[in-house]
């Protein structure tokens, strides 16, 4: 068998002598070869997700290209990375919930969904027959009992609630200006929420964005906690009230 620089067999053994576990490098580093970038915010009544929406080539169909899914009525998924394990993880989160609401008769609660996609995600670290998925997703509902919420899960298992995140290329400048807004802990309504979110990834970019170059989707006590992506015209609207703003 072949043998790494460091003279430790690569074919048997997980960790590097330096403990690090190259699976879990390379998934992480291929959840950003689309050269995409998401952000997601939640808000006092309602919670969103923004992406960028780019078409491989002039032949492909737009509206057969997206990162965002609807697992549950009330529960919105956003994937940044390599879309063939994106569609498996979106089925397995579809599978999942399916089987939850048969077993106990409710919904399955976004944060459980999150624990249990996290927890499968760390399987995949434990066997060299197995990979991490090159993905990163984002979770967003409304809560019965918590209100809005989301989550981010990482194809080494750690997944975590957040008031604003990102994830993608640009995912660290992202954040440091998230933080920047989040620093007096504000209350943003639905649409505050979703224009911060697309400010947001326009500052990142260093671009203005027209709406077929974006994805939004949007979870709010007003819709009755129903997941739902944003249309054409409201996204025209959110773009305009941004730059007649700025």
């Amino acid at each position: 068998m072949s043998r790494g620089s460091s003279g430790f067999d690569r074919q048997i053994t997980i960790f590097s002598p330096e403990g690090r576990l190259y699976q879990v490098e390379y998934a992480f580093k291929a959840a950003k070869s689309t050269g995409l970038t998401a952000i997601a915010v939640r808000g006092v009544d309602s919670v969103c997700f923004v992406t960028q929406h780019k078409v491989p080539d002039k032949l492909t169909d737009p509206t057969s290209v997206t990162q965002i899914f609807s697992i549950t009525k009330q529960i919105g998924m956003l994937v940044t990375g390599m879309h063939g394990d994106a569609r498996s993880l979106v089925q397995t989160a579809r599978a999942e919930a399916a089987e939850f609401r048969f077993k106990y008769g409710y919904e399955m609660p976004v944060h459980y969904l999150a624990s249990v996609l996290a927890d499968k995600a760390q399987v995949y670290t434990q066997h060299a027959s197995t990979r991490p998925l090159g993905v990163i997703p984002m979770l967003i509902a409304i809560d019965e009992e918590r209100g809005p919420q989301l989550f981010k899960v990482d194809p080494a298992g750690y997944f975590v609630g957040y008031k604003a995140t990102a994830t993608g290329v640009k995912e660290t400048e992202a954040v440091n200006m998230l933080e920047k807004k989040f620093k007096a802990n504000p209350q943003y309504t639905q649409k505050e929420a979703v224009e911060l979110a697309i400010s947001t990834l326009q500052h990142v970019l260093g671009e203005d964005l027209k709406a077929s170059d974006i994805e939004v989707g949007v979870a709010s006590v007003a819709d009755g906690g129903r997941f739902r992506v944003l249309g054409s015209e409201e996204l025209e609207g959110t773009l305009i009230a941004i730059s007649e703003r700025d």
